[in-house]
């Protein structure tokens, strides 16, 4: 039986004093967890249907990245929107209620596993409620937004990703996620669109980009800019915490890392480091392919590198399990 509205006081301070003593282990991909588990996470709402069907289940994997050394827990609610809940047949209080539960279950997991840690509230990107892909092209951002152009056809202008996230960044830091994760974010458009929403909301985030390596080597967004310039706007903003990359190739990782790093000054904000696993989403046919890689899609020697680049929350995303996250553990242990 899961109790709801569970809270307890964030373990050893503030997870920025943590942050200034060293790198942070981040979780992996808590969805691909709960498919191993044997869960079916193949509908539109992915992982947060177990929100609804299971909440058990995500108490059980997050406890176990938390058994595996991970001091950050990131709640299920990547997918878990208004309006893909309201879809689901919910009415508005069941959904908010849906929404603010995954922070509890990220404690009851830490609790579980008798470990101490910080919940960071997952807020992932507009067209994570598509459930079409689309968070991996920024298909929905339209080119120039950020200067005023209008959205076009079957694109989404500033107010409406606005209006998309605020009320989910709200109920997270209402339930009391200790940071909000602003993650696999395409684009600078829909990161220009959160920043004043997080300046508003006041509690601590990361912002954190779905990239790729150019021909030239050049870090992009999804949609096409590089990297530096986007996660330097991003650090300016006072409570945001850390910038960085998650879901990408672990090969883009340090790339990014070292762009990112020239970009944003050290005093304003840690870098984040969570690829997948290096295997490739295909969204007409709701598979990943491709070998992928071991060790948090890194390696020792990967993970070593990231931390040498600057990388303070490290950790994994899609594909990556507890025995993933158990290694990178052990390795950035051995870093002292």
């Amino acid at each position: 039986m899961v109790t709801p509205d569970v809270r307890h006081e964030a373990p050893e301070g503030l997870l920025t004093a943590a942050l200034a003593e060293g790198p942070v282990l981040l979780d992996g991909g808590l969805s691909t967890e709960l498919e191993a588990r044997g869960h079916d996470v193949s509908s539109a709402l992915w992982s947060a249907r177990l929100l609804l069907d299971d909440p058990a289940a995500v108490v059980a994997a997050h406890a176990a990245f938390a058994r595996a050394g991970a001091r950050v827990l990131t709640t299920v609610s990547y997918q878990a929107t208004l309006p893909g809940l309201l879809a689901a047949g919910l009415d508005r209080t069941s959904a908010e209620r849906a929404i603010t539960s995954s922070v509890d279950l990220a404690r009851q997991g830490l609790a579980l596993a008798g470990a101490a840690g910080w919940v960071a509230g997952s807020v992932g990107p507009y067209g994570a409620h598509l459930a079409d892909g689309s968070e991996y092209t920024g298909a929905y951002l339209s080119a120039g937004q950020s200067t005023g152009a209008s959205a076009g056809e079957g694109r989404v202008d500033e107010r409406a990703l606005r209006a998309h996230h605020r009320p989910h960044l709200q109920l997270l830091a209402q339930a009391g996620a200790d940071v909000i994760a602003c993650e696999t974010l395409p684009g600078a458009a829909e990161v220009e669109a959160l920043l004043p929403e997080l300046e508003e909301l006041g509690v601590p985030a990361w912002v954190s980009l779905s990239a790729v390596v150019d021909e030239a080597g050049v870090v992009r967004t999804r949609r096409g800019e590089p990297v530096g310039p986007v996660l330097a706007a991003a650090a300016g903003v006072g409570c945001v915490l850390g910038v960085g990359v998650n879901c990408l190739d672990p090969a883009a990782v340090l790339p990014a890392l070292l762009q990112a790093g020239a970009a944003v000054p050290a005093r304003e904000a840690v870098l984040v480091a969570y690829p997948n696993s290096g295997e490739a989403w295909d969204a007409a046919a709701r598979t990943w392919s491709g070998a992928g890689t071991d060790a948090d899609g890194a390696g020792d020697e990967g993970v070593a590198a990231w931390v040498a680049a600057g990388a303070r929350l490290v950790g994994g995303c899609c594909r990556v399990r507890p025995h993933h996250t158990a290694r990178t553990a052990a390795v950035l242990t051995s870093l002292g």
